[in-house]
């Protein structure tokens, strides 16, 4: 290597970005040391009133409604046959597939023992928890999405034979994930119900599990649309002609059925509130909580989505994928934490400790760090041309 070269490998090196994922990754390794060698006790807030904390709220309860962009986009080419979103398939099975890794790989912070995270599987026969259940699904669901993620990494490593039979796979898979995933989906709500006495009533609710899977939906549409934005912006030189010009389209395409689902899902909330009679607790301070993420992040964002497509203006469907994935991410806060154990006094509420902040900015950045290495070696954001006319 020349020394041009080199100063010029090092100037792509040391960016901004790298260093400061750097510096993320060091300190999240040191409070991985921490955690595994001093106990949990010295890492987190965690206590007998607030088992889990933002590892489960964020990394996990989020996380899995995030990484839903899979099941709802191949569901959408695959099994419904919209072909006009086909550039968004790999994308979406790449972010979901890495989402749900991160997801098992930051269980593995909250468990007290990690390495028995097998055990029910081996061990004991706890068929009727529905832990086991959404613990079943995830990894059933993991080992789907990563083999459909396979064609992609078997065309840039050229075993052609390999990738087409797994692209024969490809309808099969589509199924099992889209039922793997309304179960476990679903299940996570289901898990709350167990609660009903620290839940708060306005959260509370027998639809919980049809909420979280409702709710997943629109995470999975919101993220491939700001994921989308995303790549686009940093990764434009990566894709080719078919992705640019659809680019539009899936935007548009994915806009119009999030602002109906959020229609639907804003109306199935107030289902919940009047099957159960809650409307009293509205005008409490939890009840105005509660309204700022049903008229904010609900509402507001389904009818934003709707104009954006109405106008077609792209800019708008942008920043209300941001909104709506924000929306997400504090739905699934509020049920875990924030109205968790409502009755305690607050010097009792759990706050996370900044090592807990820092492990899940460490698993975040990782997962970033993998989707780049990813989408800038293999044809994820483009068509491999010795495979484009065997593409579905």
């Amino acid at each position: 290597m020349s020394r041009h070269d080199t100063a010029l490998y090092r100037k792509e090196l040391y960016t901004p970005f790298n260093l400061v994922a750097g510096i993320i990754l060091i300190i999240g390794c040191v409070i991985t040391v921490l955690r595994f060698t001093k106990g949990l006790g010295t890492v987190t807030h965690l206590d007998d009133n607030y088992p889990w904390g933002i590892w489960i709220g964020f990394d996990l309860l989020a996380g899995v409604a995030l990484a839903a962009g899979g099941y709802v986009t191949s569901s959408a080419v695959y099994i419904f046959g919209m072909k006009r979103y086909h550039s968004a398939v790999r994308p979406a099975i790449l972010t979901g597939f890495l989402g749900y890794a991160l997801v098992v790989f930051a269980l593995n912070y909250d468990v007290g023992r990690p390495w028995r995270l097998p055990y029910p599987f081996i061990m004991q026969q706890g068929t009727t928890s529905l832990l086991f259940e959404v613990a079943a699904c995830v990894a059933l669901y993991l080992t789907v999405l990563f083999i459909e993620f396979t064609p992609a990494a078997l065309e840039w490593l050229g075993l052609r034979r390999a990738r087409n039979i797994v692209t024969k796979l490809t309808m099969l898979l589509t199924i099992f994930g889209v039922v793997l995933s309304t179960l476990h989906q679903s299940s996570l709500g289901a898990l709350f119900l167990l609660a009903p006495s620290k839940l708060h009533p306005l959260w509370y609710s027998g639809y919980l599990p049809v909420f979280f899977f409702v709710s997943s939906i629109i995470a999975g549409l919101s993220m491939v649309i700001f994921e989308s934005t995303l790549s686009h912006h940093y990764f434009a030189d990566k894709m080719d002609k078919t992705h640019l010009e659809e680019k539009e389209g899936v935007a548009l395409g994915f806009a119009k059925a999030a602002s109906l689902v959020l229609a639907g899902y804003f109306a199935i909330k107030l289902i919940g509130i009047a099957v159960d009679n809650n409307w009293h607790w509205l005008a409490t301070g939890y009840g105005l909580w509660f309204l700022a993420e049903l008229l904010g992040f609900v509402a507001l964002p389904s009818l934003l989505y709707a104009v954006g497509v109405r106008e077609k203006n792209l800019t708008l469907i942008k920043w209300t994928s941001g909104m709506t994935v924000f929306g997400i991410i504090l739905n699934r806060l509020n049920i875990c934490l924030i109205a968790f154990n409502w009755h305690l006094p607050y010097a009792e509420k759990y706050f996370p400790h900044w090592m807990e902040i820092g492990i899940s900015v460490f698993i975040l950045t990782i997962g970033v760090l993998v989707f780049r290495f990813i989408v800038t070696r293999m044809p994820v954001l483009y068509e491999h041309p010795d495979y484009k006319d065997t593409h579905h």
